[in-house]
């Protein structure tokens, strides 16, 4: 493989690898952590009611770069999916739609618990929950590539949110309105909309690039 289509490949996947390293080496720096360091650094990270009032978007960016749990299989499971979306969708529309499955799956799912800390529904102590991982991105990213994908990328995305729901339980207590399954099923649903917006928007800016081609190819 020539080093020009190497170029190519990391250029036109740049959001996909650039997530899957960057979570990589996060894990990498967690495990290298004493015990006492990996509960400072997530409580820190944590896109918990507490950090979300006092710092929101230092958490909001870092927390999906540390999982807390199943370090070794998290980056296939990015892999499916991301560089999915990212074939889809292109570098910065999955960028967009990745991060706005992150902000917006966080916001309601932790803006449910401060509505229910502050009318004596849960304890106070629920405002300091950890909540740290790429699972908010992960599933975005598998909405687009499931709905909108080729094929192949639709069975690596069916794939991945099957391992996600059966092995991952990532729903698990949406009837308690648990934080988890709720900013799943937002993360989800903002990756189906927002990547179908942006699917029809990349179509669309394509057809006068592709008529200008077409009228200059046409002889005169």
């Amino acid at each position: 493989m020539s080093g020009a289509v190497i170029r190519s490949v990391f250029t036109r996947y740049a959001v996909a690898w650039f997530y899957l390293v960057a979570v990589t080496g996060a894990e990498i720096v967690f495990v290298l952590l004493s015990r006492r360091d990996r509960t400072d650094l997530l409580s820190w990270a944590s896109t918990s009611v507490h950090n979300l009032e006092h710092d929101p978007l230092t958490c909001l960016a870092v927390s999906a770069f540390f999982p807390q749990a199943s370090l070794i299989v998290w980056p296939a499971v990015i892999a499916l999916a991301v560089f999915g979306a990212n074939h889809v969708l292109g570098n910065w529309r999955t960028a967009v739609t990745c991060a706005a499955g992150q902000v917006i799956g966080t916001i309601v799912s932790e803006g449910i618990v401060g509505y229910r800390v502050s009318h004596g529904a849960l304890p106070p102590a629920a405002r300091y929950l950890i909540d740290v991982g790429p699972s908010y991105v992960v599933v975005s990213a598998i909405a687009v590539a499931l709905l909108y994908g080729g094929w192949l990328v639709r069975a690596a995305a069916a794939l991945d949110l099957l391992l996600l729901i059966f092995i991952g339980d990532i729903f698990s207590g949406f009837s308690r309105l648990a934080v988890a399954p709720v900013g799943h099923a937002t993360a989800l649903g903002v990756g189906a909309l927002l990547g179908g917006l942006l699917v029809w928007q990349r179509s669309h800016a394509s057809e006068p690039s592709a008529a200008g081609q077409t009228a200059a190819s046409a002889p005169d």
